[in-house]
């Protein structure tokens, strides 16, 4: 992301931001292609976030065609039925984010994401993937840890009022402040695979509870074969009975995952719109300082739930 320095129009708008992260931080965003494979109320926050901080590009991939149901928690799709008819969620969000800033070039990528080869991934810096199986979440994460360039790699998925951010950005480097002084950093990141595979019995013994249930329900998801949040309270048996199995074959007490929070997540799996800009915001935040490399990142699960308004980070780093 090393060339250009700012134009005199950049240097312009970006004027505050440039006072809190400077002029280096500001030029490797303006250079920076984002991939967001996936749109929901999470995802819009972040895309307006990343475009207001002035990247290079933001490309959107989701051929899904917009419904009612997208409109309470996609702020970015018009409530009008005649504009949002018949067009894919991608078209509308990408029109919309156009007006938050003309200079980022927001542009739409069809297809199916598990489709596109290693190539595609290449010509971005960060990828987003939201709406996406387990399996998915895999391949794409393996498809960029193979590129000979380094790319950031998040999922990022809102059930109900809970939250959860993965990240990966294999060995990244990176400065931070102490008192008065700047420190040089480094940290080797594992995949998505790598983070999940780890035997329950070794996570740590205050471990997010919400960890657990994301897995039990993405793996429920998978062996019923449905679409991500495509599952309610009529799976809820089948759900305690996959935690069961976990539970035993992962030597876990099955009070780690509490019936109640299983419910509530298969109950209902949308979004619930004020919990969006959480955790849009804070993605947004992290992807800033990965792509600026100012700043500790996050290490690499974070958690979220409105019940008690409480953010958790988990680091399985190390283990």
């Amino acid at each position: 992301m090393d060339g250009e320095e700012l134009t005199e129009q950049e240097t312009a708008l970006y004027d505050r931001q440039i006072r809190v992260w400077g002029a280096d931080a500001q030029r490797r965003l303006s250079k920076a292609h984002i991939l967001v494979c996936g749109i929901n109320g999470t995802t819009a926050e972040f895309c307006k976030n990343i475009v207001l901080a002035g990247v290079g590009s933001l490309t959107l991939v989701d051929d899904r065609v917009a419904t009612e149901e997208a409109l309470s928690a996609n702020f970015l799709i018009p409530c009008d039925e005649s504009v949002y008819g018949g067009k894919t969620l991608t078209e509308l969000c990408r029109d919309s984010l156009k007006d938050f800033n003309p200079m980022v070039r927001v542009s739409v990528e069809k297809g199916d994401l598990s489709n596109f080869g290693g190539e595609f991934y290449s010509n971005f810096d960060v990828v987003v993937i939201s709406c996406c199986s387990l399996s998915t979440k895999k391949l794409i994460n393996e498809k960029c840890r193979k590129l000979s360039k380094r790319v950031a790699f998040y999922t990022v998925d809102c059930r109900d009022s809970c939250g959860e951010i993965f990240v990966d950005l294999q060995l990244h480097k990176y400065s931070k402040q102490k008192l008065e002084e700047t420190i040089e950093c480094e940290h080797n990141y594992p995949s998505f695979e790598e983070s999940i595979s780890v035997p329950w019995k070794a996570l740590p013994r205050k471990m997010s509870k919400l960890y657990f249930a994301m897995r039990v329900i993405e793996r429920f998801e998978e062996a019923e074969q449905r679409k991500p949040g495509e599952v309610s309270i009529a799976d809820l048996p089948g759900v305690l009975k996959l935690k069961k199995e976990f539970c035993e074959s992962q030597s876990l007490k099955e009070s780690h995952i509490p019936d109640a929070l299983l419910e509530r997540l298969v109950t209902d799996p949308r979004e619930f719109p004020p919990v969006c800009p959480i955790i849009g915001g804070i993605l947004g935040q992290e992807v800033i300082k990965a792509i600026s490399g100012k700043g500790e990142p996050l290490k690499n699960f974070f958690f979220f739930d409105a019940m008690d308004g409480k953010g958790i980070i988990e680091d399985l780093s190390n283990l």
